[in-house]
């Protein structure tokens, strides 16, 4: 069973508290989560003070508010970093951080992460790929508002600087918080995991669990979902987010997807071999014989139990002669024909 590796994404869903990131942790580490990422940004390092918000940070925040003030009041200072990744090894969850930029790429790793979680955004910025790439660490890629060529040119940045293509995991992802169904495209993820042979995954931003429980049906070696204390918070992201309740059945459900799978071989199952001589037929007489009969197909019927001759062998029972009297019902035997 190949077990799936689900992110709980906390994101910036903190508000910037440290106190309600360590809550998320606890959640997410109460809910199953392989691990729990948050996003290590500089916000004068990434967001001109012009920058526009998306349409759904302004629905969700103050429209005064500029994207600058609004990234630069959910960013995390180092020492908070430090506590939040001390405190997930307390709570035995792995703890994972999307850089936005140099400076975060690099603390990160001073840090010791194993895994770089490169957002949808980033894809086509050459010199922050080299970066990650360089490190030769495990990769997370996202690829949300990308074309398949764009993913491919990525890759090969990411290969080209040192990164093993084993060692990265694709996402399919859509940028729009919260993702309409009908943009899902969830084949997609099989389209990247045949197009460039690389372990695949998904990012979901829907509402509800019903994807991202479907892509582990498709083959997503990864599940990345936000999560919120509540949905009601002020804030960009906590709209578009599971709360508590639905971040654990959503783990639930995904680990029993992940059993049903199996392992592809088609043979009848432990549990239910027991009802193989119960549902199946064997062959029995539909009337009464004489020895010296020669039988033919309005002579037999198929009933239950499975215990006799199976319906497979009719055609080599069909114009054999008895050699003994059978009587009405009776369960067929090799032994009738000698």
């Amino acid at each position: 069973m190949v077990k799936t590796f689900i992110i709980a994404e906390a994101g910036v869903n903190h508000n910037g508290d440290i106190n309600l990131a360590k809550k998320l942790i606890d959640i997410a580490s109460a809910a199953g989560a392989d691990a729990i990422k948050f996003q290590t940004f500089k916000a004068n390092k990434n967001i001109s003070k012009n920058a526009p918000k998306a349409d759904y940070q302004i629905k969700n925040t103050s429209a005064k508010e500029t994207q600058y003030e609004m990234i630069k009041s959910l960013e995390l200072s180092e020492k908070a970093h430090l506590t939040l990744f001390q405190y997930c090894r307390k709570k035995n969850i792995q703890f994972l951080s999307t850089p936005f930029d140099h400076e975060s790429i690099n603390f990160l790793n001073s840090l010791g992460l194993e895994i770089f979680k490169i957002p949808s955004g980033e894809i086509v910025n050459l010199p922050y790929l080299r970066h990650i790439g360089k490190l030769k660490k495990k990769v997370i890629l996202s690829t949300g508002m990308s074309t398949i060529g764009e993913i491919e040119d990525a890759l090969n940045i990411l290969i080209s600087s040192g990164t093993a293509k084993k060692d990265i995991t694709v996402l399919h992802a859509n940028t729009e918080y919260p993702s309409p169904f009908k943009d899902v495209n969830l084949l997609a993820m099989q389209t990247i995991a045949n197009t460039f042979k690389v372990n695949v995954g998904y990012s979901d931003h829907t509402l509800g669990i019903e994807i991202p429980i479907a892509a582990v049906a498709l083959g997503a070696t990864i599940i990345e979902k936000h999560f919120t204390l509540d949905r009601n918070m002020k804030g960009p992201d906590h709209k578009a987010s599971l709360e508590p309740h639905e971040l654990k059945e959503m783990i639930r459900c995904i680990r029993n997807i992940e059993i049903a799978l199996g392992d592809g071989i088609k043979v009848p199952s432990q549990s239910e071999k027991k009802n193989i001589l119960i549902a199946r037929k064997s062959i029995h007489y539909s009337i009464s014989l004489r020895k010296g009969h020669l039988i033919n197909e309005n002579d037999i019927i198929m009933k239950r139990p499975g215990s006799g001759v199976s319906p497979k062998h009719i055609d080599i029972i069909i114009n054999r002669k008895l050699i003994r009297d059978v009587n009405q019902d009776e369960m067929f035997s090799w032994e009738d024909i000698g």
